[in-house]
């Protein structure tokens, strides 16, 4: 257990074309002199003085809540605010209370058009003028491709000749320039660097980047505003998302403060442990994971990287592997991964379209498939989880793909 009045958010973990959850340990720190803050809404206040802080064998992130703070600033004008979707009938067959993060509906089809907006709109005049290149399966390639054409700058793609068609074209559509590669680590990134050293583009990489994993952290600003009292979030391991242990007791007396007076002057000596007190604590953060990709999950057992020597899933978004920057998240902050087969995924993404009647991607569909799995449903762990959270991070799906899944399983 981590100790209490300590502030986390859980962002895209392992993180390449669909993300993992990131958490960040962090504390207050009010300077030598105090800060003020006028009008401002409680988390915010809450968020805006918090600093990155390191845990467990004194790991550095590579970002902070404040980083997270001006990216959200940064691609307020261009993102969506992205809805709350909520079914009793997925409730009655949980046996909790479900609140969907519909990333679905954010520009591009998923959420990665966040941390793509932020990367591009963070770069220099300088440098927009030589481009952007990466290298991606999918959702971040469009993701990225987009935000360039909105700033007016070149895009190269580098995409495995595996990619599905749909996120291909999208890609094209937005005005990348498509470039193939083998569908390997080795030939995306070799690819990509020649890519790089022939027009001089600036490599935007799809996870192993601060600015990244800063964009698609601001949705667990947004989850944390619109879902009070949350006791856990599910996120696909290539994705994103939210709060964690942070006290509420006196949530009310902070609130009136707030709003009763227009500047709230913060000592230097307020403790951490009573600022805290406007939010919410003790979150869970659970990372979902295919079978038959589940390097994260053995990386966690084993306390080192596990890499795969293949991937075979129909979650082509969770394909990639843990980087140096994700690896330490998952390893001391996320508190378990749940590991789901390809039939509990096709089921998952069938009830989105049947009962929520929204069109996910099989990534998308995994957080639900977790909390529906006997993994989840049986651990004594974690009973007390009453209100969850699940991102349903993409939208982006080849229909003939689904089609055949569904001949399969039915």
């Amino acid at each position: 257990m981590f100790s209490a009045g300590r502030l986390f958010f859980v962002f895209s973990t392992k993180i390449f074309s669909i993300g993992r959850a990131y958490i960040y340990n962090c504390k207050t720190n009010f300077g030598k002199s105090g800060m003020s803050f006028k009008s401002i809404a409680p988390m915010e206040m809450a968020t805006v003085v918090v600093e990155l802080e390191s845990h467990k064998q004194q790991g550095n992130y590579a970002a902070d809540i404040l980083s997270i703070q001006e990216a959200r600033v940064r691609i307020g004008p261009y993102i969506d605010k992205t809805p709350i979707l909520s079914s009793t009938s997925l409730n009655v067959l949980a046996g909790r209370t479900l609140f969907f993060k519909c990333e679905i509906f954010q520009k591009g089809g998923a959420f990665k058009f966040r941390g793509a907006c932020n990367a591009v709109f963070s770069l220099p005049g300088d440098l927009v003028e030589r481009g952007v290149v990466t290298h991606s399966s999918g959702n971040h390639a469009a993701a990225l491709a987009l935000a360039a054409k909105i700033r007016g700058t070149p895009a190269y793609i580098v995409i495995p000749k595996t990619a599905p068609a749909c996120k291909v074209e999208n890609v094209r559509r937005y005005g990348g320039q498509v470039i193939w590669c083998e569908p390997t680590i080795e030939s995306r990134e070799s690819v990509a660097a020649r890519v790089q050293e022939e027009t001089g583009a600036v490599l935007i990489h799809p996870f192993n980047d601060g600015r990244i994993i800063s964009g698609q952290g601001t949705i667990s600003l947004e989850l944390l505003e619109q879902v009070a009292d949350l006791d856990a979030i599910v996120v696909p391991i290539s994705d994103l998302l939210v709060g964690k242990r942070v006290r509420a007791q006196h949530r009310e007396q902070i609130h009136k403060k707030l709003q009763t007076e227009e500047s709230v002057q913060i000592p230097m000596h307020l403790s951490r442990t009573d600022f805290s007190k406007a939010l919410k604590p003790d979150i869970h953060i659970f990372a979902a994971e295919p079978k038959g990709a589940d390097d994260a999950a053995r990386s966690k057992v084993a306390g080192r990287i596990i890499t795969l020597p293949e991937t075979k899933t129909i979650a082509d978004g969770l394909r990639a592997w843990l980087g140096d920057l994700t690896w330490p998240i998952v390893r001391d902050l996320v508190d378990d991964v749940i590991v789901v087969e390809e039939r509990e995924i096709v089921e998952a993404m069938k009830m989105c379209y049947e009962i929520l009647k929204v069109v996910v991607e099989p990534s998308g569909a995994i957080g639900l498939a977790a909390v529906l799995s006997r993994q989840f449903q049986d651990s004594l762990r974690w009973l007390h989880c009453k209100k969850i959270g699940v991102v349903l991070s993409g939208a982006n799906i080849d229909l003939a793909v689904l089609w055949e899944s569904f001949q399969k399983l039915y």
